[in-house]
């Protein structure tokens, strides 16, 4: 049986499992650094860690628990890994390079049971949820790519939007954002850290009510409950107006600045009258909300699909600058990849079958 992975502690955690053991606080916080600022990758080079907390480590955890399956690199420094969890799952990370740095879109499940009928994600059903320590390990087999480039990259920014649903593996999701937001390991800000739900209403007041104090995406694409439902599942439990009351919530509770996504589907959801219709929504949230509109990339599984014109972008995106609505359109990444979401993952399971 494999063991788990170590960097399922957050550093209170690491505490609290040695201490009844016989180590000390200060003994955690060396194996800490060791993992997060010296980054090794065996517990036998952390050389100034008493032996015996060392054999305790490694009898019951392990350093290395993904393997990379694949990996593609875009023509913009896009990278995609297709890593291998322990069980044999699959699973993928994006590292993207932006000129505020580089970001990490993570996955938080193995499959997603959200259903969305356009994303790739969705085309295998969730089978389990990931741990902290593999969602974790993700961030760090990226680092250890970029420090083996050698030219001082860090990653300096997550968006929690791989494969999966995160507030459907809130626990899990919650315990990574504190290991790697810790500010004497990665010490990512939690500015510097995007989580995007499908909008699980009751889970977007509990983050609200956390201390998490990271930014928040909320999976929109459509204006009205009709074409939400017919696009997204989760609509027909959670319509938009029960959405909204959480979206109120939250802004009211924190203060803090909201992104709507916005797929843009060729003649579905992208014409002037939804943009209309959107911007009525958004409403006098305005000054809080900022809509991101998606460019569609394309999924052989989903054929009935198809990516919005750069005409109907531009006039989608006018239309509701006219409105006062805050928007940007979402700079494309990995394009000459398998660039969706889940897309990469897909392929190679099919392979396999």
């Amino acid at each position: 049986m494999s063991k788990p992975s170590v960097y399922g502690f957050t550093q209170e955690q690491l505490i609290e499992w040695l201490q009844p053991h016989g180590h000390k606080k200060f003994r955690a916080q060396q194996v800490w650094d060791w993992l997060y600022r010296k980054r090794v990758t065996t517990f036998a080079e952390m050389t100034d860690v008493n032996p015996s907390c060392l054999a305790l480590l490694e009898e019951h955890y392990g350093i290395s628990t993904l393997e990379e399956h694949t990996k593609q690199v875009s023509a913009d420094g896009t990278v995609k890994f297709l890593f291998r969890l322990s069980d044999g799952n699959l699973i993928e990370t994006v590292l993207m390079r932006h000129k505020f740095g580089l970001s990490v879109c993570v996955t938080t499940q193995v499959g997603c049971n959200i259903g969305c009928s356009f994303c790739a994600s969705g085309l295998l059903a969730k089978s389990r949820d990931l741990t902290s320590g593999e969602i974790t390990e993700q961030i760090m087999k990226v680092q250890l790519y970029l420090d083996a480039a050698g030219q001082g990259d860090r990653v300096s920014h997550i968006v929690v939007m791989g494969i999966g649903e995160p507030f459907d593996n809130y626990k899990h999701m919650s315990d990574f954002i504190n290991t790697v937001k810790d500010h004497k390991g990665l010490a990512i800000g939690p500015r510097h850290i995007t989580v995007s739900t499908s909008g699980l209403a009751g889970k977007i007041r509990e983050f609200a009510d956390s201390d998490l104090n990271t930014n928040l995406a909320v999976s929109l694409h459509a204006p009205n409950d009709e074409l939400r439902t017919r696009i997204m599942k989760i609509n027909k439990a959670i319509p938009i107006a029960k959405l909204m009351d959480a979206i109120d919530y939250y802004l009211e509770k924190t203060n803090r600045r909201i992104t709507l996504e916005y797929i843009l589907l060729k003649d579905v959801n992208d014409q002037v009258e939804h943009a209309l219709e959107l911007a009525e929504l958004v409403g006098d949230r305005r000054d809080l909300v900022n809509v991101n509109l998606i460019p569609y990339n394309p999924v052989d599984e989903h054929s009935q699909y198809q990516r919005s014109t750069a005409e109907a972008i531009d006039a989608f995106y006018d239309t509701l600058k006219k409105q006062n609505v805050s928007c940007s359109v979402r700079l494309e990444h990995g394009a000459d990849i398998d660039a969706a979401c889940g897309q990469l993952r897909s392929k190679q399971i099919r392979k396999e079958a």
